[in-house]
This record gives C-alpha cells, structure tokens and sequence, in this order.
C-alpha cells in the first residue's frame, strides 16, 4: 500500500456514544478522562449461576425513551443501543431526520437518500431477543413466537433498522467479524465516502450479557473469571488474567472533509489509515508479526511517519502472551518511538465489547485530540512491559494523530490511524 491521493478526505463529524460509564459522548468522555472504573457483578437476570462474574453494563438506558415502539418489539438490546447512537451522532452533525443539513449548505438542501449509507461490525448478534423467543418456543409452543425472531437476532438487524428507520438506501453492509470488525467497519465508511458516497453511518454496539450469550462465550480462554471488580481486568501487569466483557458502543457520521466544512460542521477527526490481517485464534505471539503489519500498513495509508504517532490506544487483552506481543509490535512497528510514546487503554473502566471496543477507542482518540488530554488506564498501575502506559491521572499533550489498535479472539489485527480535525 501506499499513501493515499484521494481528492476526497472521510471525515468524522459527528459522534454517538451509549457505553457502560455515560450514554452521550460528554458523560462518556468526563468519566472517560477521570479514569472511573465501572466494571461491576453481573445483575442480569439468569446471570447469577454463571462463572463470568463481572462485566461493564448499561444500566441507566430506557429502550423505551430512545426508540419507537414499532422498532422496539421487532429488535434486540444490540440493537436499541444502535439506533439512539445512530440518532447522537447525526444530531452532533447537525443531520436532520429529512436528511436536512446536506450539501446546499446554509439552505438545509437535504442529501439524496440514495448518497447515505450505514455500516456496522456484530460480534454476537441479538442474543437477549433470541434467548426470549426460544424459551417461549420450548415453554408454551411454536403459536408463541413471533415473526421477528428470524431477523431481530441477525448481524445484519441494526444496519437495516437503522437505515429503514432513517431512510438511508445508500451503500449499507454488515462485518460479521470479531473485536478487529470495529476498525474495518470505520475503514469501511471511510472508503465509501472516498469513492463518492456523501455520508455514511458507522459503529458497532454490542449486547452480549444475556445468559445464552454469557454461556456461548464461556469457552473463550481469555475470558476473566475473577470475582472481584478490581482485579478482574488489569493487561499488561503481572496480575493479567483475561478480559471481562461490555455491552454498549458507538456510532459515527463519516463524510467528505471538504463537504462538511461547506456545510459548515466541524470536523472532529481525519480518518487517516487502516490496515488488517490475520494470524489465527488464540495464536498471541504470532499476533505480534500481524499487528506490526497492521500499523505498518496504516501509517503507510495515513502517509505518517512513526514518530508523528502522539498516543497509542491498545487493544489491551488483558492475557500475558497477548499483551507481551502487543507491547512488542509496537515497538517493533514504531521503532525507538515505540518505547517512548503514550499508551492508553481506557476499556480497562468499561470492559472490552468485542466489535464495540475498538469503535468506543476511536471515540477516546477524537475526544483526546480534541482536549489535548491522553485518558489514564483504569485499575492498572503495576505495569510489567515496556511501555509508556498512562496510569493513575490523564496525561496533557499535544496530539495531532492516534494510533487505535485490535485484536480478535478469531485471529485479525487491525490499525487505524486518526488525525486531528483541525
């Protein structure tokens, strides 16, 4: 790959966020930069006799006050929180539900409907609404399941609702995928808004606490058993013992940086460079060759040299073998740079929500550059690699590009680099 020459830059704009420590990107960032912890047991219902204990979940969202009734009953938790960061993000970019706001300009001339698209990256899928459906299949009959459990369940049900419900008929697709599918997706839109597309809607959410989700992710290795909030999550110290999971997410408007300045929005971010790969399951110190070939070809994209990497957000598994390697890529990626520039992994607060985790970095990363603030890793002070981890309080700097970095439990690796909109 080679630096880009597109006369048309992806831009972010506009930004939705519905996370475990604040549903709106301001209560998400100030608990972001404090560094709070939300990580707690487990309170769903069916939940109690499990081994996975601890999690990051969304307790203060009323699906009812964010989503109409008609889409309620047809779709799952996942879902839910899909369409209200859907409707924050466009709000922040200042998109109408007509599709007013659009290239006209001052005029509020809307977009076509055929030039707005959506794409989203699904780990799980809609478990809640499955598991609810089936147990009225096996408890009172087949009369007692509705139509809506062939598609509420399916990867693909929050690119579609949101786009029916927005009248988006634009490119629109889905990456069934695992932790790293919320990078690709972002590169996704990117691509699309490069090639003429004028705005696309990208993110992931997640819900995987549901009981059979809960008990469909028991076979991952990684996945932390500990008990104890504090200490169920802590990568890259000697006390490391797997991840625990979150729900939630966040979705962002990507559109063309010039056409949004005409229209007169900020631009929050310049989605600057994306690289993947793939080095199998479980296969953690391999993953270290296929992460440094994802940042390689990222930078290369961004047309960024290493050392104009101002802070890196890690993907932070929180298993030895995994975060030696990842500790390691980067060095290797960013050479002597490596070892001295700031890296953070504020998931350590909210869990790690599969496809959702690394969209929620990204957001970290637009908001960091934005205040000049580097957010701390929270509950990790001991660290035991060589790193620059920011620990305890946010660090102040200047940023001007973030390095985000994911891994799967499937294997991919993925960069993105992002550079400041200003």
């Amino acid at each position: 790959m080679s630096a880009r020459h597109h006369t048309r830059r992806a831009a972010v704009t506009g930004i939705g966020v519905v996370a475990p420590n604040g549903i709106s990107t301001d209560a998400f960032w100030k608990s972001t930069r404090e560094g709070i912890s939300v990580l707690d047991l487990i309170t769903r219902e069916g939940c109690e006799h499990l081994p996975l204990r601890v999690a990051g979940e969304v307790r203060a969202f009323e699906p009812s006050s964010a989503v109409e009734e008609r889409f309620l009953v047809q779709t799952d938790r996942f879902t839910h929180f899909g369409m209200a960061a859907a409707d924050l993000a466009l709000e922040d970019a200042r998109i109408g539900r007509d599709g007013s706001g659009g290239p006209g300009g001052p005029d509020g001339s809307p977009f076509s409907p055929f030039s707005l698209g959506v794409v989203t990256a699904a780990g799980s899928g809609g478990g809640e609404f499955g598991q609810r459906e089936l147990q009225q299949l096996w408890g009172k009959g087949s009369r007692f399941v509705g139509p809506y459990q062939s598609i509420a369940w399916f990867y693909a049900a929050s690119t579609g609702q949101i786009s029916i419900r927005r009248g988006f008929k634009g490119p629109c697709s889905v990456l069934a995928a695992d932790e790293a599918g919320g990078l690709d997706a972002l590169a996704h839109a990117a691509r699309a808004v490069e090639r003429g597309t004028d705005l696309m809607l990208a993110g992931s959410t997640e819900a995987p606490l549901a009981p059979y989700s809960m008990v469909c992710q028991l076979g991952y290795e990684e996945l932390s058993t500990v008990d104890d909030p504090a200490r169920a999550y802590r990568p890259f110290t000697s006390g490391a013992c797997g991840f625990v999971p979150a729900e939630g997410g966040a979705m962002l408007v990507v559109e063309d940086e010039t056409s949004a300045c005409e229209r007169g929005v900020r631009v929050r971010a310049v989605l600057a460079g994306h690289a993947a790969t793939f080095t199998g399951a479980s296969r953690w110190e391999q993953s270290r060759e296929g992460l440094v070939q994802a940042i390689r070809g990222a930078l290369d994209e961004a047309g960024c040299a290493p050392e104009e990497i101002d802070v890196v957000f890690a993907d932070a598994l929180g298993v030895p073998e995994a975060d030696r390697a990842e500790a390691l890529a980067i060095a290797d990626a960013l050479g002597a740079h490596g070892r001295r520039v700031p890296v953070t992994a504020p998931k350590t607060g909210t869990g790690r929500g599969y496809c959702a985790a690394p969209v929620l970095d990204s957001v970290a990363a637009v908001l960091a550059m934005e205040h000049g603030l580097i957010p701390p890793t929270p509950g990790v002070f001991d660290v035991c690699h060589d790193l620059d981890l920011v620990t305890g309080q946010a660090r102040p700097a200047e940023l001007r590009a973030a390095l985000v970095l994911s891994r799967g439990l499937m294997g991919s690796n993925s960069a993105l680099v992002l550079r400041h909109g200003a």
